[in-house]
């Protein structure tokens, strides 16, 4: 099959309410038996055919009632409001997942979800280190997370820890961290001391380039 030509480059957050680790990337359930949680980039570099899609940023907010793969999940997308009519409609595009191939990252999130709430075009607010696994989102009336080192329980020393997935759909290599969520748009939760992970990605029709 054909699929549009795009690809996006960037920084990418994922902040959720489980345990430091992300029992997804292990394939194994949500920490408390559900999940709440975001993820979305900053695109340093993107396009959709010829629409330029650089220094954009998108984000979604989710909420699943089991693990990820049991579907039955609601989603908030979240567009910076500098994006043009074009530029959100190739957002949309990309995201819907119908340019992407089966088993990447767009089309699985079109296979899990069965509420789409009305998007919300907002300013962003992104400040992002991964080699320091900190970062702070602020999308006002919306969304604010913020990402710190894990600290060690007994000394207080920041804490280090990689993973890597070789033939992972979201990224390949990512900063585990630890999170605090505050969400109030559709999907209203609120989370300390949650997981995130940072990550340079890049995602194309055909999934993460290596």
């Amino acid at each position: 099959m054909a699929y549009a030509n795009w690809r996006l480059e960037g920084e990418w957050i994922k902040n959720c309410t489980c345990a430091y680790g992300c029992p997804c990337d292990f394939n194994a359930r949500p920490t408390a038996g559900n999940c709440q949680g975001l993820a979305g980039m900053r695109i340093t570099k993107g396009h959709f055919n010829s629409t330029s899609l650089d220094g954009l940023s998108f984000f979604v907010v989710v909420s699943f009632p089991g693990a990820l793969h049991e579907g039955n999940g609601q989603l908030q997308p979240i567009i910076d409001e500098r994006a043009s009519a074009a530029q959100r409609e190739a957002l949309f595009n990309i995201l819907s997942g119908e340019n992407s191939a089966e088993g990447t990252l767009f089309n699985i999130f079109s296979l899990i979800v069965t509420k789409m709430h009305d998007p919300i075009f907002a300013p962003v607010t992104f400040q992002f280190d991964q080699a320091a696994r900190t970062a702070h989102l602020t999308i006002p009336g919306v969304l604010e997370t913020e990402v710190e080192p894990i600290k060690n329980p007994v000394t207080g020393a920041a804490h280090r820890i990689q993973v890597v997935m070789p033939a992972g759909f979201e990224h390949r290599m990512g900063e585990v961290a630890s999170s605090n969520i505050q969400s109030t748009g559709a999907i209203k939760f609120e989370m300390r001391g949650g997981h995130s992970t940072l990550a340079h990605v890049v995602q194309t029709p055909q999934g993460v380039e290596a």
